[in-house]
């Protein structure tokens, strides 16, 4: 089978090639898991022969994916131990402009994404930027596509800063038998960080000045109604169903109080007494035709608002995040609130309450949705990221004394990595002891911090980039390159950072590093220059996605809070890898010199 060329490429390229297509096609249009995709794939090349079994599952031992592995546990203590908390409180302050916003605010977060999970930066980051923006008087809009930004230009500065950095770099390790410098990036990084900070400041007024969309539900007054049951009411003694009181005109039935007793959700056999109070949400002006149609009365007030929340009920805001199964579905349609035990109350889409039954609005990705529950309620947020995103009831970790210890673990890890005393993945097997030796965190934490879905995927892209370089798909296209290119090594260089900076705004960026390392690699033995150079140029370039809400899960994380629309990020976005791109390959070529092969 092999044997078999066709355009140059045997039949295990082309499989491999309609692999990897067919699994990018179904990343990007349909809701299926990516660690399945990504496993699906592997299960393909190893049964049609492209890739042995030690090959197809070398990932998975692949000393990088263990090292991302690792240092999960490691961010855990880190964050059980209230290390960002403090970095957020003693770091932000009271900026009197908005450029000086930007900088408290975005040079703190790439500091902490240099050897933190960007995602978890930015999660902690995005309610801090929120109440952070009202103090300044500028709308989060405005903030949080640079908070955002700065996570991932942060990111590139070492090499346990961003997955792409640790897969490319454990593959030019298996290439050469020389280790890369936890500091490699950190030059290059660090000047491509002053220059997107410059550029986002000269660029505010293409930021959007969006109104922040939990300002839609800073009063429920505009859309609860609360009712009476009168003594005398003909109802008295139906069910809620039968009495037709639970699905109204514009709205619904969310809450009903027996005495101190509320009920929520409302079950449709609850049977209806006297004095009963029946909290509806949805449009007032038709929810009220209910009060004449059913000898109801108007409540002395309203049972809540954001203002004002009793002590029997709490609310949590959340966002719908982007390949979430409930886009272009309702609530209404399924069992979401019994099974989670929580009630839709409102739907607010770029910053404006929806104007209807909220239980009845087709969701899209960036809603936001605000849930009431009881009080005491668990609402086990956790189990419901692939679908919503929460921020509205973070645990706030205590600062102490582990604060600082947590810290010193962390610094010790990079200092003693960097200089070479021991190899990065000791010192991660180090570090995580520690953080449990010193009780940072539980072991249960540290288990639930290892995120198995994205450790797959990383597994799986080392294994993509293996087929490609394998079945030779790599050096056809280097050629290729070098053919349109010629045989200027930073024209090459250029073009291929280009093409990886433009995929990875539809691929993960740790998909597109593993795709793209063999092609760099290939191109610049080709030239006859040492492949590092191209590497470090490469790893800055996959993780250089500003133009789309995709490109990144950190978009995704400020989409819905910020209020912004898919347009929002092209716009600043497309300029913002054209600047990144060119002082990139500045900055490289400066800092690591082309050397010829010997």
């Amino acid at each position: 089978m092999e044997s078999i060329v066709f355009l140059g490429f045997t039949l295990y390229a082309w499989i491999t090639i309609a692999t990897v297509l067919s699994m990018f096609t179904v990343l990007l249009f349909t809701k299926l898991r990516a660690d399945l995709v990504f496993l699906a794939a592997i299960a393909i090349l190893f049964v049609t022969g492209v890739l042995d079994a030690k090959q197809a599952f070398s990932g998975f031992s692949s000393t990088s994916v263990v090292v991302i592995g690792v240092l999960f546990v490691v961010v855990a203590g880190l964050t059980h131990t209230g290390v960002l908390q403090w970095i957020v409180k003693n770091l932000l302050g009271q900026p009197d402009s908005y450029p000086k916003a930007v900088v408290r605010l975005m040079l703190p977060v790439a500091a902490l994404s240099s050897f933190l999970s960007n995602t978890t930066v930015v999660t902690i980051f995005v309610d801090i930027v929120r109440m952070w923006s009202k103090k300044l008087g500028i709308s989060p809009s405005k903030l949080l596509i640079p908070l955002s930004y700065a996570s991932g230009m942060g990111g590139v500065c070492t090499l346990i800063g961003t997955p792409p950095n640790l897969i490319i770099s454990g593959l030019y390790a298996e290439h050469t038998g020389t280790q890369m410098n936890i500091l490699a990036t950190t030059i290059p990084g660090l000047f491509c960080l002053f220059v997107g900070v410059l550029t986002v400041i000269a660029m505010r007024r293409l930021l959007p000045d969006r109104k922040a969309p939990e300002t839609a539900f800073e009063s429920t007054t505009d859309y609860t109604v609360e009712m009476l049951v009168p003594s005398d009411n003909k109802y008295i003694g139906q069910t809620i169903a039968d009495a037709g009181l639970a699905e109204v005109r514009g709205g619904r039935l969310i809450e009903l109080i027996h005495f101190d007793t509320v009920i929520s959700p409302v079950p449709a056999d609850e049977p209806l007494m006297g004095g009963d109070r029946l909290v509806y949400a949805g449009q007032v002006d038709e929810i009220l035709d209910v009060r004449d149609s059913h000898g109801l009365v108007n409540a002395d007030h309203h049972v809540f608002t954001m203002s004002e929340i009793e002590k029997k009920r709490q609310f949590h805001t959340a966002y719908v995040t982007f390949g979430s199964s409930l886009i272009g579905t309702s609530i209404g349609e399924g069992t979401f609130e019994r099974d989670n035990n929580m009630v839709l109350v409102a739907v607010s889409r770029s910053g404006h309450r929806i104007e209807q039954s909220p239980r009845e609005v087709v969701l899209q990705a960036g809603d936001t949705l605000l849930f009431e529950c009881p009080a005491k309620a668990k609402i086990h947020t956790e189990g419901l990221t692939s679908q919503l995103q929460f921020f509205d009831s973070p645990q706030v970790p205590n600062i102490s004394s582990k604060t600082l210890l947590s810290t010193l673990v962390m610094l010790a890890m990079v200092v003693l990595s960097a200089m070479g005393v021991i190899p990065l993945l000791q010192c991660a097997f180090l570090a995580a002891a520690a953080m449990l030796l010193l009780r940072c965190c539980t072991p249960d934490q540290a288990m639930k911090a290892i995120n198995w879905e994205i450790l797959m995927v990383f597994a799986g892209s080392v294994v993509l980039g293996t087929a490609i370089q394998q079945t030779g798909i790599a050096e056809r296209l280097a050629f290729g390159i070098l053919d349109v290119c010629g045989t200027n090594p930073i024209v090459v260089m250029t073009a291929i950072c280009l093409v990886g900076t433009f995929a990875t705004e539809f691929i993960s960026n740790t998909a597109a590093g593993a795709m793209f390392f063999p092609i760099m690699y290939e191109a610049a033995e080709k030239l006859g220059y040492e492949p590092y150079p191209f590497l470090i140029a490469l790893m800055i370039s996959v993780s250089s996605s500003f133009a789309t809400p995709i490109g990144s899960p950190t978009h995704m994380l400020v989409y819905g809070p910020g209020g912004y629309r898919f347009s929002d990020f092209m716009r600043v976005g497309l300029i913002m890898n054209v600047v990144i791109l060119t002082a990139n390959i500045l900055i490289v070529n400066i800092i690591y010199p082309l050397t010829p092969l010997n």
